[in-house]
């Protein structure tokens, strides 16, 4: 009987292990592909900026922000020392972009935007809060097993 507790009890940790990886993995990919199709096209991406729901004088600085704190989180999540912080910066963009999705989705602004950035160009905006959402599920269930592990 105890045997099976054990096999049980690895395989779970072996679960678990792959899912971090898994997830740190894809989190990185996806932050470093968004990071980068901004920065390919600047320009665009700051007309999509500025047709936002946001404060003019924001413009300029979040459309160095953004790419370049989606770089960062990337090179955070590549390295098991960093990873934590990748983590939690994944959390915190995902809650963020999911966030203000969801206020579009509940009229709370004047006007609706496009919704023509990055990956979400053939997204409607539903489709890309559940696409949001899927993946911030994904960075806190990555946060709680990195942190269980470093326990």
């Amino acid at each position: 009987m105890e045997s099976i507790s054990n096999h049980r009890l690895v395989s779970q940790q072996k679960f678990k292990a792959v899912f971090l990886r898994s997830a740190t993995a894809v989190l990185a990919l996806l932050f470093f592909y968004t990071a980068i199709s901004k920065l390919l096209d600047m320009e665009e991406f700051g007309k999509q900026l500025a047709n936002q729901n946001i404060p003019d004088w924001s413009v300029l600085p979040l459309m160095w922000l953004i790419p370049y704190g989606e770089l960062v989180i990337t090179f955070l999540l590549i390295f098991e020392r960093t990873r934590w912080m990748g983590l939690y910066g994944s959390v915190f963009f995902m809650l963020l972009f999911t966030g203000y999705i969801g206020l579009v989705l509940l009229n709370v602004f004047d006007r609706i935007p496009c919704n023509c950035a990055g990956i979400a160009k053939s997204m409607s905006f539903s489709t890309h809060f559940f696409f949001n959402l899927f993946f911030l599920i994904i960075s806190i269930l990555a946060v709680r097993l990195h942190t269980s592990k470093m326990q």
